[in-house]
């Protein structure tokens, strides 16, 4: 129907205008009326809605409309469900803590994805072919075999065909890190790494007693040679390397480098951990070490970066049976499996195609921005321009710690270098995260502070007294 049918004024609410249908769909039309009234004050926080079936009957639409308007209105904050009372308009949000943070590595919200309805409309199709009672017990770690097949898809664009009996899902990389430290060192033993790396692999060697030893690095990633020195030097029980978009460099490994690296594992009999998160959201990626040195790297991707943290999956490519065995030996003594649903949904977004879709748009919303930031910042950003995050030097006058704390104190979370650094040379640079902010503007905003932060000198250190 084009146009709905004529409604007397004195039928409608008075916040509520005719709905027309050519002015897109009714629901939104609803939930749009509904914001106008409450910024210009016809409806106040308090004030009761009309039942959703009278409403819907004074509109002349179908209680569904009126249903996922008002579900729409309580996504913007605007609407209250006050059980049997009713529906009635909310209290303004009053945010307490209105930090900026450009300090967590999460994905940017994709432009018009809508995350209510991925997940109803994810789980509606989990439920229907799953059943509820399996998705409530303990399954054998690893994953299932729908679960691995997934992984053998989400892996296809770096390796092509995969057998999915090689993959292992797991609840995050930072668990699949934990376990094949355990599974492939000892106590005592050296990991070794860039003199830059994720925090999380630090965190992990500390607990349980492991020793990381940095290698030195250039412009291109960890140097071949030192690898090889240091592989004879230490005997390490592992090499841990982020050759894509590296955390927190954002330095991407040129293909050589990756096979030089490869051949150095082969020779010295090491293998290498290759946690490789932003391999999807970067522009032309060369192949995977792991491609090159099949049954020396074991490889992790995770859906933390590219699609959501919710999920809490990874999946880990162990091509050698006796290492997939230990492993997944290591995972279970602390995590039993990936939560069943978690996994369900997962697999269930990569074989429809949602997640690919969600790909697409974290990768799009991840370049605009960077494009931002180089705006904004102008000749200190020195990012690749996709990925989700900026690795910025500072002028002489700053360092980075005490750079952080200044930010902090007008309201901006930046990562210093040397929540990174992994030996004892010292980088002078923080990290930015550009998908932590969801709200585009609220980005910009804390970016052109941060800006004007970094072109002054800092101030002189002086203790409050109270």
């Amino acid at each position: 129907m084009s146009q709905l049918r004529a409604i007397q004024d004195e039928d409608l609410p008075t916040w509520l205008p005719r709905l027309a249908g050519n002015k897109g769909p009714r629901f939104l039309q609803i939930a749009d009326a509904l914001q106008a009234a409450v910024a210009d004050g016809s409806l106040k926080p308090g004030d009761r809605l009309p039942p959703q079936r009278r409403l819907a009957a004074q509109l002349h639409v179908d209680l569904t409309t009126v249903t996922r308007a008002y579900d729409e209105a309580r996504r913007r904050n605007l609407l209250e469900g006050r059980g049997a009372r009713g529906t009635y308009v909310a209290a303004p949000k009053v945010e307490l803590n209105p930090i900026l943070d450009l300090s967590m590595n999460t994905p940017p919200p994709p432009d018009g994805v809508d995350f209510g309805d991925l997940l109803k409309q994810g789980l509606s199709q989990v439920l229907m072919r799953a059943d509820s009672a399996s998705l409530m017990t303990y399954h054998l770690g690893g994953g299932s075999d729908s679960d691995r097949k997934a992984g053998a898809a989400w892996l296809a664009p770096m390796f092509g065909s995969l057998d999915s009996g090689q993959i292992v899902v797991c609840p995050g990389a930072q668990a699949a890190i934990a376990a094949l430290i355990l599974a492939l060192t000892e106590p005592g033993d050296v990991i070794l790494a860039e003199p830059m790396t994720y925090p999380g692999l630090r965190a992990a060697a500390t607990q349980f007693g492991r020793r990381i030893v940095a290698v030195e690095a250039d412009q291109h990633g960890m140097l071949p040679e030192m690898l090889e020195e240091a592989c004879r030097q230490h005997q390490p029980g592992l090499v841990y390397l982020n050759p894509t978009l590296q955390n927190p460099t954002a330095v991407t490994m040129p293909e050589g480098r990756r096979k030089e690296l490869a051949g150095v594992a082969q020779r010295c009999a090491v293998r290498i951990v290759e946690d490789d998160p932003y391999w999807l959201l970067a522009d032309a990626p060369p192949p995977p070490i792991a491609t090159f040195a099949p049954e020396r790297v074991v490889y992790i991707s995770t859906l933390s970066k590219c699609l959501t943290p919710g999920l809490r999956a990874a999946f880990v490519l162990v091509r050698d049976p006796q290492v997939r065995e230990r492993f997944l030996a290591a995972l279970r003594s602390f995590a039993l499996m990936v939560a069943p649903l978690s996994a369900a949904l997962a697999t269930q977004w990569i074989l429809d195609g949602s997640a690919d879709g969600l790909l697409a748009g974290v990768r799009e919303e991840a370049r605009l921005r960077h494009r931002m930031a180089r705006d904004i910042l102008a000749g200190r950003y020195s990012g690749a321009g996709d990925g989700l995050h900026v690795w910025l030097e500072l002028p002489a006058y700053w360092n980075s710690s005490q750079l952080a704390r200044a930010a902090d104190s007008e309201g901006i979370a930046v990562t210093p270098a040397e929540a990174f650094a992994t030996g004892s040379g010292s980088v002078n640079a923080i990290r930015i995260s550009l998908g932590s902010i969801q709200d585009r503007g609220r980005l910009q905003a804390g970016l052109q502070r941060l800006s004007h932060l970094l072109a002054r000198r800092p101030e002189p250190f002086s203790a409050a007294v109270v």
